[in-house]
């Protein structure tokens, strides 16, 4: 029993060590991400991925580099592409490179695994996308992928769905605002609903926005939504990584992955990476700690970098295609996606160990003799990026430069007469959503402690 005891206490010492360690990068890289979505201006992406060329397919590997990291969020905006018309290559592009060509990945990688697994990540994505390319050019079923974007087109009329404007993903009647010309807009979320108000409401450019509140206050906003987005994912795969290095003794690796230098035994090693991933339910930013532990477990160079590709095919990810597309899409997309992504990985070891680069773990620290928390860069680093988050939390639950007179009591947000309200004591309290209603409405005392009308009781300098 105290064994166990101790082997939990260890598990969770590395988990939480692993965690310490890429905290700063996880925050300045949703940082950056935040204010690139937030100012730099994007077309209709629908409107120009339509075509399945060079040019649609590089703008496609923009587009995701600049998104979000999150393995469900880029499968949501993926489905509103498709459905609007984008090529399924495209489609496809875009998701490869959401979530391997993403700045916090990069960072946690870097940090995490090294400078080497950086550069096949960051190669690897482009070489992932280019393969997939030729795969989906070889063997598309078009009638069948055109006979799925329809049936998703009249699915989607029949239930009334709407897409939301900011982001592309399925909106939702609880989250609805209508503009000034009587259109009535759904959005995914509370974040994305906010987002469209300030993107209506902002003035100038980029560098005017910097220099405001109100741009800040964006920045805040989309911070928040990007964390929303990944926050269970990173937890679930740092926790998950300390009990694997732990418990999971090293004959389990030595029987999945074959040993020695042959290029039977990479391609091997880069296909049981893969298998791994997909039964591992980590995805997004989650599977990097992950991809320690089996670094860790003496795996190759092939199967952890194969590993981390295939956060796009784990099995609650394959269930989201099987929801949207059906069972033959969501088989066809797990096919392409297993060999290019296996066949990436190998490609990656064949090429860094011609170059002489494979990082080779022998000498190096095991996970359980590091050391994780003394006064070090990574203290000094960490405390600046927890500064940060306070800075932007600050900024959004002031509500400093957001438009809207009125603060939901509930959540903090800024809000204008035109949404769901109550009357409570003489005062009339408005909020976001008819979820935050609710919650007034069960616990008032709770909460209408709050002046209903920002600027009330106190003077803001926006």
């Amino acid at each position: 029993m105290g064994a166990l005891v101790d082997g939990v206490i260890e598990s969770l010492r590395i988990g939480v060590g692993f965690l310490w360690t890429a905290a700063w990068a996880i925050v300045m890289g949703l940082t950056v991400t935040s204010l690139v979505q937030t100012f730099v201006s994007k077309e209709r992406m629908a409107d120009v991925l339509g075509e399945g060329d060079f040019e649609g397919l590089t703008k496609a590997t923009v587009f995701g580099a600049v998104s979000s990291g999150c393995s469900f969020g880029a499968v949501a905006i993926a489905k509103g592409l498709f459905k609007k018309g984008a090529a399924v290559v495209n489609v496809l592009a875009f998701m490869f490179a959401s979530t391997n060509l993403i700045v916090e990945l990069g960072l946690m990688i870097l940090l995490l695994l090294g400078w080497e697994f950086l550069v096949a990540e960051l190669l690897g994505g482009l070489v992932l996308i280019a393969v997939m390319a030729l795969l989906v050019h070889l063997t598309l079923p078009e009638s069948h992928f055109e006979e799925v974007r329809e049936r998703l087109n009249e699915r989607d009329r029949a239930a009334g769905v709407d897409e939301d404007p900011t982001c592309g993903m399925e909106g939702s009647p609880e989250h609805t605002l209508t503009t000034d010309g009587g259109e009535t807009l759904q959005f995914c979320s509370e974040g994305c609903l906010e987002t469209y108000r300030q993107r209506t409401a902002g003035t100038g450019g980029w560098r005017e926005e910097l220099r405001s509140w109100g741009g800040w206050y964006k920045v805040a906003n989309q911070f928040r939504k990007e964390w929303s987005m990944i926050w269970t994912d990173v937890i679930a795969g740092f926790l998950i990584s300390g009990f694997v290095i732990v418990f999971v003794p090293q004959s389990v690796w030595n029987a999945l992955f074959l040993g020695g230098d042959g290029l039977f035994a990479t391609a091997e090693n880069a296909t049981m990476g893969v298998a791994i991933a997909v039964l591992s339910f980590v995805g997004s930013m989650g599977n990097v700690p992950f991809a320690v532990a089996l670094w860790g477990g003496g795996i190759s160079f092939a199967g952890v970098i194969a590993f981390v590709y295939a956060d796009l095919i784990t099995v609650p990810v394959l269930n989201v295609y099987r929801k949207y597309y059906g069972w033959k899409v969501m088989l066809y997309v797990l096919g392409v996606f297993f060999v290019t992504m296996a066949f990436t990985g190998f490609l990656m070891e064949l090429l860094f160990d011609a170059l002489g680069v494979v990082p080779d773990l022998a000498g190096g620290e095991t996970a359980s003799e590091q050391t994780y928390f003394e006064v070090d860069y990574t203290l000094a680093l960490n405390l600046l990026a927890f500064g940060l988050v306070g800075f932007l939390a600050a900024v959004y639950r002031r509500g400093l430069g957001a438009p809207g007179q009125f603060r939901d009591p509930v959540c903090g947000m800024r809000v204008d007469d035109d949404g769901p309200s109550v009357t409570h004591d003489g005062d009339r309290y408005y909020f976001c959503s008819r979820s935050c209603k609710r919650a007034f409405e069960e616990q008032p005392g709770e909460y209408a402690h709050h002046d209903p009308e920002v600027g009330a009781g106190q003077e803001h300098d926006h």
